[in-house]
């Protein structure tokens, strides 16, 4: 008889040697401390909330400071540009993921811009493609941040991947107080844009449509409300002399 197949049937379970550990692939290594990632985004945050509130009108510069901060992180961590969402890769699967379900977010928008005739089919002018290229920029700039930057680095000290995401929306819609057009529709399309990052690392579907909702909201939403897009201080100071 085979004695390493007696062996086999009276082995206890619990003296019997784990394969399943064995063939678990190994925890990946973290370049920096979890503490320190999570300090870091906090210092970062909280930087731009005080560029928005502050320093924009006492020290506009600091804009650069902040930015150096993030690029040097982008180094530290030695990101890449497909993790970060910057090339070509995932461009397809992204799209497929949020632009049916931002049209379809967008199609009441556009039904009630025309049924109130503040949109009208023409064709677009150069004004029109400017501010569309112009926004455009911003928008993936804004998505770079808090995808590329904040998400990527809450995904490394949050293993929760909704909740990363809840709380990239929650982050992104606090960074447009006290807007409240702009803080309800960054806080749901945060959200989106973020469970789409998660899953599928592109910004570009995302800058797209950002751009696209900007617009929407800037053309149908009561200038009352939003004061021309604007955030921070300057929300109140809107048409003040």
């Amino acid at each position: 008889m085979d004695m390493r197949a007696f062996v086999s049937t009276v082995t206890p379970v619990s003296e019997a040697p784990s394969t399943v550990a064995s063939s678990a692939p190994p925890a990946p290594a973290r370049t920096v401390p979890q503490v320190a990632t999570t300090l870091e985004l906090l210092l970062v945050y909280s930087g731009i909330l005080l560029y928005i509130w502050r320093w924009q009108t006492t020290h506009p510069r600091a804009w650069a400071p902040l930015l150096a901060v993030v690029l040097l992180s982008h180094v530290a961590h030695g990101d890449t540009a497909p993790k970060l969402g910057l090339t070509t890769v995932e461009l397809r699967a992204n799209a497929e993921a949020v632009l049916p379900v931002m049209a379809a977010l967008y199609l009441p928008l556009f039904a009630y811009g025309f049924a109130r005739h503040t949109l009208t089919l023409v064709a677009p002018g150069t004004q029109t493609l400017e501010w569309f290229t112009s926004y455009g920029l911003w928008a993936a700039f804004q998505q770079y941040l808090a995808q590329s930057y904040f998400h990527n680095r809450l995904m490394s000290v949050v293993r929760s991947r909704r909740l990363s995401s809840l709380l990239v929306a929650i982050m992104f819609g606090a960074a447009h107080i006290p807007n409240p057009v702009l803080m309800a529709a960054t806080t749901i399309g945060g959200l989106i844009f973020s469970e789409a990052f998660a899953r599928h690392r592109n910004i570009w579907p995302l800058a797209l449509a950002h751009t696209a909702g900007a617009f929407l909201i800037a053309a149908v939403a009561p200038a009352s409300l939003i004061h021309n897009m604007r955030v921070g201080p300057g929300y109140y100071f809107y048409r003040m002399r």
